[in-house]
């Protein structure tokens, strides 16, 4: 990644930051000690990538009010984060450290991470509620916050995590494992960068080129993850690494070999950016953006 580039991101990422410790709740209350683990895990920093990349397609379609995606944005977040805290707990991938510090449940416990789960979860719907301003624009916010909704349920992220789940310790099939790949990772940053598009008034029809775009970017990232489990640091990635092998994952790596995914991380992002450019509309560092992503090293 280039200099330019890197000061870009860590620019728009010390804004949503801003944006995000407007919308944490206060550590007050017999209900703090839960807060208090929601904040921390919420201020561990990380990439704000699902933000970033809702707030530039929002950008890209002409958007202009912040008041009407930065509590989706900060909802994203919100959603990704309590997933990160349950992913880590004994149960599931069983992970002492992310973002470069110790996850919740060790220094929280088990019962009040899975809380401070749950409590993220139904925080990031009352935090993107606050969008609702009582004009026609609700109709959007509506739509949008439909797509908050479904994008990380069942049909979602929660299916892909399941899927996951139930595939460890056997062998799956390659149709299983990108089922796996596009709902646990594709579906929230289709979700972030829909919702940025139906909030500024984006097409049906460029609608689902955009979900296109997320869902191709999102297995590139995933994959590139996958590689990077196998390849990088626990100092460099900010979490333990080689935990798919030690919890007896199905990766793209051990399905299809090292170089194969790597050519699968470069045609997959080839396909984002072609549907991307098929948008005509512009947005350099959106494009840059999604291009980083895939070839990421942390």
């Amino acid at each position: 990644m280039n200099e330019s580039l890197k000061k870009t991101i860590q620019k728009k990422t010390d804004d949503i930051e801003t944006i995000l410790d407007r919308f944490l709740p206060e550590e007050v209350g017999y209900q703090k000690t839960v807060i208090s683990a929601m904040n921390y895990t919420m201020k561990a920093g990380g990439k704000r990538i699902r933000p970033m990349l809702m707030d530039e397609t929002y950008r890209l379609f002409g958007g202009e009010n912040r008041e009407k995606i930065e509590p989706f944005m900060a909802a994203i977040e919100m959603i990704h984060t309590y997933s990160l805290i349950h992913d880590d707990l004994p149960a599931l991938d069983n992970d002492d450290y992310r973002r470069g510090r110790k996850t919740a449940h060790v220094v929280y416990g088990e019962a009040m991470a899975i809380l401070a789960g749950d409590s993220l979860l139904t925080y990031a719907f009352e935090t993107a509620s606050k969008a609702f301003c009582g004009t026609q624009e609700d109709i959007r916010t509506a739509r949008a916050f439909q797509i908050l909704a479904s994008k990380p349920g069942i049909y979602g992220m929660i299916g892909g995590q399941t899927a996951d789940v139930e595939a460890e310790h056997r062998e799956i099939s390659l149709e299983e494992l990108l089922y796996i790949h596009k709902n646990k990772t594709s579906a929230l940053i289709e979700c972030a960068m829909m919702i940025g598009a139906v909030l500024a008034g984006a097409s049906e029809e460029e609608l689902k080129v955009v979900e296109t775009v997320a869902e191709k970017t999102g297995l590139a990232f995933q994959i590139q993850d996958d590689i990077l489990d196998r390849t990088s640091t626990r100092e460099v990635l900010g979490k333990p690494v080689g935990s798919d092998e030690k919890n007896e994952k199905n990766t793209y790596v051990s399905m299809k070999g090292m170089e194969q995914a790597k050519q699968d991380v470069v045609r997959y992002t080839r396909e984002a950016i072609a549907a991307f450019d098929s948008l005509g509309r512009e947005n350099a560092f959106l494009r840059k953006l999604l291009l980083y992503l895939s070839g990421r090293t942390n």
